[in-house]
């Protein structure tokens, strides 16, 4: 096998390996979300809102890469459930922000702990050093692809 040819097969394990390692730690953090009654949707929502406050509906998409429609019928199920509220832009018209309501503030001061606990636990399996330059080299990796792009 040439080098370029171990260059490819190096690249495809890596995305082998990167999304086997993703599927993983995905799950985790989305079961531990079910045992709150949130699909890992919903929970986006709340958690960004609660940590940024209040966001234009039309930004959440973007953020969370969420389409437009999606936004929509989950910032409804969540203001249905007393979670969020919708509120109108004074100074534009066309803007409507979500906002996270008190309830939703107190499930979020509840379980937002047990869950950053949950995701601890799946990242364990590296070192406190190992998760920094694993941060760094997925940064850069993600720039790059992007960039590509």
């Amino acid at each position: 096998m040439d080098e370029m040819d171990q260059q490819f097969e190096r690249s495809l394990r890596l995305f082998r390996v990167l999304n086997r390692a993703f599927r993983s730690v995905s799950e985790h953090s989305t079961r531990d979300i079910k045992t709150y009654g949130l699909n890992p949707t919903e929970f986006a929502v709340l958690e960004l809102l609660y940590h940024k406050g209040p966001i234009p509906l039309q930004q959440i998409g973007s953020r969370l890469l969420i389409l437009s429609g999606g936004v929509t019928y989950t910032v409804d199920k969540l203001e249905k459930a007393g979670y969020v509220r919708r509120r109108n832009c004074a100074e534009d018209r066309r803007v409507t922000y979500a906002e996270v309501t008190e309830e939703g503030n107190r499930l979020m001061e509840s379980i937002f702990p047990k869950h950053a606990s949950a995701l601890h636990r799946a990242v364990s399996g590296l070192s406190e050093d190992e998760k920094l330059q694993a941060i760094e080299l997925l940064k850069k990796l993600g720039i790059e692809a992007d960039r590509l792009l």
